[in-house]
C-alpha cells in the first residue's frame, strides 16, 4: 500500500532576543513533536524583525543564537528543513507580489500593527504596515497545509487565508488555502509577576519571564519571587491566577496532572511548590543549554546546516514563485 503523504506544517519564530520558557513550553516542544506526523518546514523569521530597529552586532548574534537553540530543543533537520528567512530570497519577492492582492483595509485592520505603532510611535513605518503580507508569503510559498497558530496571530492567517482564496479565484490553484493548527499540548505560560498576562521578554520587569538559556540560580530566583495568592493551598482554582500559573508549568515540565500535583503539595506552602517548579524547570532546560553551549562552540557547523538548510527550502519557495508569477503574466 502507498504511504499516505504527510500534511505540511510551516511555522517561524522571529530572532528578536532570548526565547523565554513560555516560548518553549507553548511552542518550540510542540515543533519537536510535530516532526514525527508532518512534513514540517521551519524558519528564524529575521526578515520581520526589522520592522523594529536593530542594532547590527546584536541582530546578527540573536539571529545566530536563535538558530542555535532551535536546534538544541530537538529540531532535527534530517526530518524537518530549518532555514533563515533571508536566505531564500522568494520571500521578499512574493511578499511584493501579495501587497498587491492585499487591500489597504484589511491591513489597516490588523491589531498588531496598531498596537505596535504605539509601542514603536516614532518609527511607524511601511513594513510595520505591510509584514502581514510577507507572513503570508512565508506560508504560501511553501504550500502549506496548516500553520499552527496562538491567539496573537489567528489575525494574521485569516488574512493569509483570504489572500490566497482572492488570487486563486482570479487565476486558478495556485496556493494552498492553510488551516489553523491547534497543537495537542502546548502550556499558556503566563508572566510570574503577572499572572493575567502572557510570558514575555519584552516585559520590563526581568522576574516576570525565564529565558530558556537563564543560569539555573536566576531561574529558581525568579520562581521564588513568582506571584501567589494569600491561601497558601496548592489546588488549581478560578481567581488563583499565580498558583494556576505555576501549576501549568509544572505540569508541563513533568507531565504530572493538577490532581497529582495537589496530592503532593497537600499541607505543604507555597515556598516548596515555587522551589519544586523552579528544580523541575532548571532540570528541563539543563540538557538545552548543554546542547546549545556545544553548537556555539562550532559556528562553522551551525553554517553549514543553515545553507544546507536553504538549499532544500529555496527550490519549493521558487517553484511556487514561479507559478504564481506566470499567472499574472510575467515573461520567464
Amino acid at each position: 500500500m502507498e504511504e499516505q503523504k504527510k500534511q505540511r506544517i510551516y511555522s517561524a519564530i522571529q530572532p528578536s532576543g532570548m526565547l523565554t520558557l513560555g516560548n518553549y513550553l507553548g511552542a518550540l516542544r510542540n515543533w519537536v513533536a510535530m516532526q514525527d506526523e508532518y512534513e514540517c518546514i521551519y524558519t528564524v523569521a529575521d526578515l520581520h524583525a526589522i520592522t523594529v530597529r536593530q542594532t547590527p552586532a546584536d541582530f546578527r548574534r540573536q539571529i545566530l543564537e536563535t538558530y542555535a537553540l532551535l536546534l538544541a530543543v530537538g529540531v532535527d533537520t534530517s526530518r524537518s528543513i530549518l532555514f533563515i528567512q533571508s536566505h531564500v530570497a522568494e520571500h521578499s519577492q512574493l511578499a511584493w507580489l501579495l501587497n498587491c492582492y492585499t487591500q489597504f483595509g484589511e491591513l489597516s485592520r490588523m491589531t498588531q500593527f496598531k498596537e505596535k505603532s504605539i509601542s514603536h510611535a516614532d518609527n511607524v513605518n511601511a513594513g510595520l504596515f505591510t509584514y502581514p503580507a510577507l507572513m503570508a508569503a512565508d506560508i504560501l510559498l511553501y504550500q502549506a497545509d496548516r500553520v499552527p497558530v496562538g491567539h496573537d496571530q489567528k489575525q494574521h492567517l485569516e488574512l493569509t487565508r483570504d489572500v490566497a482564496i482572492r488570487f486563486n479565484n482570479l487565476y486558478g490553484d495556485v496556493f494552498t488555502v492553510p488551516e489553523p493548527f491547534i497543537p495537542k499540548t502546548g502550556a499558556r505560560v503566563k508572566s510570574l509577576q503577572d499572572p493575567t498576562q502572557k510570558m514575555s521578554k519584552s516585559d520590563a520587569n526581568p522576574n516576570a519571564w525565564v529565558a530558556i538559556l537563564d543560569k539555573p540560580d536566576d531561574i529558581m530566583r525568579k520562581f521564588k519571587r513568582a506571584v501567589t495568592d494569600s491561601e497558601s493551598c496548592v489546588r488549581y482554582a478560578e481567581g488563583k491566577d499565580g498558583i494556576n500559573n505555576l501549576m501549568e508549568i509544572y505540569a508541563a515540565v513533568t507531565g504530572k496532572t493538577y490532581q497529582t500535583i495537589e496530592g503532593e503539595f497537600a499541607g505543604k506552602g507555597y515556598g516548596n511548590f515555587k522551589l519544586a517548579v523552579g528544580e523541575a524547570v532548571v532540570e528541563t532546560l539543563r540538557p538545552i543549554q548543554a546542547t546549545f553551549a556545544d553548537l556555539m562552540k562550532n559556528k562553522d557547523y551551525l553554517q553549514s546546516v543553515w545553507r544546507e538548510n536553504a538549499q532544500k527550502a529555496e527550490p519549493i519557495a521558487r517553484r511556487t514563485l514561479a507559478k504564481a508569477m506566470k499567472k499574472i503574466g510575467y515573461i520567464f
